[in-house]
């Protein structure tokens, strides 16, 4: 992974993530990419605040001015991330983009123009029982980036995962995200992997504990950790399981499904993403 991308709109969470990212890069040797977006409001009048930037009233005669200021103070934040990542991070080499484009086209297209291997994104954090009728820009990025997507919610001072979680059924489907989990045990050989499935009747855990375990041998997965949690559902039982364990890391693959009814085929990856608590490492199966 030499090249890592971090979207950033000067949150505490964008903030924890591209911290994450330079982490990364020093372990690594990878290059750092810095994306703020200006998405331009589509209303004829734009006054307040916008990407927490304060803009003038356009009825007080500035109808041409709050654009230049609005691009000149996201430069001068943007210097202060690099200067400040610059100290923390000398060896690793970041670079700022600034766009001014939709921010889910513009990060898509970035990833595509400068080979970016991995994007590191901040996340709010919505509760267990708040329903997304319209998806997130990080939800959508975890659908439709080609590359993995790792979503950071919170400050991680040293990010080396001790205890990796990967989630899934088992089926044959699972085989094909072996590749992107062996890449993660790369990263971090000396971390546990538990290999959890989530499921509502008791009566089926033995057979979905033997599934499992059969799935780790077949692999030749090190220092796995079958594990079956009865629950509602995944999207409930996985982060539920991750507070359990303590888990530093969740792995879970996506389909990446597009498509006008979206919410009704929403991945777990895409809810999972968003609501779970650890850093969240989704990628497309092969």
């Amino acid at each position: 992974m030499k090249n890592l991308l971090v979207p950033t709109d000067f949150s505490a969470e964008s903030h924890h993530a591209f911290d994450v990212a330079l982490q990364l890069a020093r372990r690594l040797g990878s290059r750092v990419t810095l994306l703020h977006v200006v998405e331009v409001p589509e209303t004829a009048t734009v006054s307040g605040a916008v990407g927490g930037i304060e803009l003038p009233d356009r009825d007080e005669g500035m109808d041409d001015a709050w654009m230049p200021q609005l691009l000149k103070e996201t430069r001068r934040r943007m210097h202060e991330l690099v200067s400040e990542a610059s100290r923390t991070s000398p060896t690793v080499s970041v670079r700022d983009l600034v766009l001014t484009a939709r921010t889910d086209s513009a990060i898509l297209q970035t990833i595509e123009e400068q080979h970016i291997d991995l994007v590191v994104v901040g996340a709010q954090i919505h509760t267990e029982t708040e329903v997304l009728f319209e998806g997130s820009h990080t939800e959508q990025l975890v659908r439709l980036a080609p590359c993995p997507v790792l979503t950071v919610k919170y400050a991680v001072a040293d990010f080396a995962p001790r205890r990796i979680l990967f989630a899934s059924d088992f089926t044959a489907e699972a085989d094909q995200a072996v590749r992107g989990l062996r890449q993660v045990q790369a990263l971090f050989p000396d971390a546990e992997l538990h290999l959890l499935q989530v499921i509502e009747d008791e009566a089926q855990r033995a057979a979905v504990q033997a599934q499992i375990t059969a799935f780790a041998q077949r692999h030749g997965l090190q220092h796995p950790r079958p594990a079956v949690f009865i629950d509602s559902s995944p999207s409930e039982g996985i982060p539920r399981y991750a507070r359990q364990v303590q888990a530093n890391l969740l792995v879970v693959p996506t389909h990446g499904r597009t498509g006008r009814h979206r919410f009704l085929h929403t991945s777990i990856a895409e809810s999972v993403a968003t609501h779970a608590f650890p850093p969240v490492l989704t990628f497309k199966l092969a």
